[in-house]
C-alpha cells in the first residue's frame, strides 16, 4: 500500500493544534489532523478554564476544546483520531509519518504540537480528585482556592514558584519536600523562605489523599525520617515536579533541550528541519498556558504557509530555467 501524500500534517490536537488547523485551513493548506491519544490535550481533564479569553463566565476543559474542534472543522481541517508513533525527517522534500505503526503518510510541511504530559506521584486517589483538588498548574487553578489551605509538593524551582504564586491567594500553603533542601536556585528558596503563610515540610511524603463526593478534603502526610504521620486539612494539592514533553518520536531528527522540550527558532516556530514546525506545551517549558499554546499555534500555520509558498516559488523558478 502506498504512503498517503499530505500538504499539511498536524500531530496533536489541544489549543496549539487546532488554532494551527484553523489558520492553515484558512490559508489554504488543506490541513490534516491527528489528535493523538488524547484529543484535546491536557485540558480536557481540566473542569474550569476562567483564564481564556471570550468567556466571560468560564468555561470547562472539554467544552473549549469542542469548540476549537469545531471551529477548525468549520474552516475544513479534516480531523482524524489515531496516534503518531513513528517519523523519518531524513528526507525533508517528503517527511514521513507513521500514524498508529500502520498508516504511512508523507507531508510536504509538519506542525508539531504534542504537548506535554505532567509528571505525577502516582498516589491513590491522583485520578480520582483530578479537577476536584488535584492540579498540576497553579497559574491556571489556583484562582479556584482563594483563602484556601492547600499543599505543594516538589523542591524545584517550579514547586517553590508555584507556592509562591499560591501563597498571594490562599490563607496557606504547605510545600511539602522530599529531601532536608530545596533544589531550586538560591533566589527563589531565599523568596520562599520569607513569605509567613508557607510552611515548608521537610523529608515529608504523602501517603493518601483524602476526600469525599465533593472532592479533596485532606492529605495524609509523613515525615520519612521520624516516622511521624500527619493529616493535613486542605482542599488544593498541587503536584509541581516537573512535565514531560511528547516528543520522543522525534528525538532522532528534531533538536531538543536535555528535558525533550523542542527547539524552535527564537521569534519562530521553526525546528532545524525543513518544513517542521513546533508548537504549543511540546516546545514550551516557561509558561504552558492555553493561550500561548494557541498563540504558538498561528505562528507555525503562518510559518508553515510561508515556508510552503517559498518551496512552491523555488520550484516553480527552477522549471522555468529548465
Amino acid at each position: 500500500m502506498s504512503a498517503e501524500h499530505i500538504h499539511c500534517l498536524i500531530i496533536g490536537s489541544g489549543p496549539a493544534g487546532y488554532t494551527a488547523a484553523i489558520y492553515a485551513s484558512r490559508a489554504g493548506l488543506q490541513p490534516v489532523l491527528y489528535t493523538g491519544a488524547q484529543p484535546g490535550g491536557q485540558l480536557t481533564t481540566t473542569t474550569e478554564v476562567d483564564n481564556f479569553p471570550g468567556y466571560p463566565e468560564g468555561v470547562t476543559g472539554p467544552e473549549m476544546m469542542q469548540d476549537l474542534e469545531k471551529q477548525a472543522r468549520r474552516f475544513g481541517t479534516e480531523i482524524r483520531y489515531g496516534l503518531a508513533t513513528k517519523v523519518d525527517f531524513s528526507d525533508t522534500a517528503s517527511k514521513k509519518v507513521w500514524i498508529d505503526d500502520t498508516h504511512e503518510i508523507c507531508a510536504d510541511a509538519v506542525i508539531i504540537s504534542t504537548g506535554a504530559s505532567a509528571k505525577w506521584l502516582g498516589l491513590p486517589g491522583e485520578d480520582i480528585y483530578n479537577g476536584r483538588g488535584v492540579s498540576a498548574c497553579a497559574v491556571c487553578d489556583g484562582f479556584f482556592y482563594r483563602g484556601q489551605d492547600v499543599v505543594v509538593v516538589g523542591g524545584g524551582d517550579t514547586a517553590v514558584e508555584e507556592a509562591s504564586y499560591l501563597a498571594k491567594l490562599c490563607k496557606k500553603v504547605y510545600l511539602l519536600v522530599r529531601r532536608d533542601e530545596l533544589r531550586a536556585s538560591q533566589i527563589m528558596q531565599n523568596r520562599v523562605k520569607t513569605i509567613a503563610n508557607i510552611e515548608i515540610l521537610w523529608n515529608t511524603e504523602t501517603e493518601e489523599l483524602l476526600g469525599d463526593e465533593t472532592g479533596l478534603t485532606g492529605a495524609r502526610v509523613k515525615n520519612i525520617v521520624t516516622g511521624e504521620v500527619q493529616d493535613l486539612c486542605v482542599t488544593g494539592f498541587f503536584v509541581a515536579i516537573g512535565h514531560k514533553p511528547n516528543t520522543d518520536i522525534f528525538k532522532d531528527f528534531i533538536d531538543m533541550d536535555t528535558t525533550g522540550y523542542i527547539k524552535t527558532v527564537p521569534g519562530s516556530s521553526r525546528t532545524n528541519v525543513a518544513g517542521v514546525f513546533a508548537c504549543g506545551d511540546a516546545q514550551d517549558n516557561v509558561y504552558r498556558q492555553a493561550i500561548t499554546a494557541a498563540g504558538t499555534g498561528c505562528m507555525a500555520a503562518l510559518d508553515a504557509e510561508r515556508w510552503l509558498a517559498e518551496v512552491e516559488t523555488a520550484v516553480a523558478v527552477g522549471s522555468a530555467v529548465l
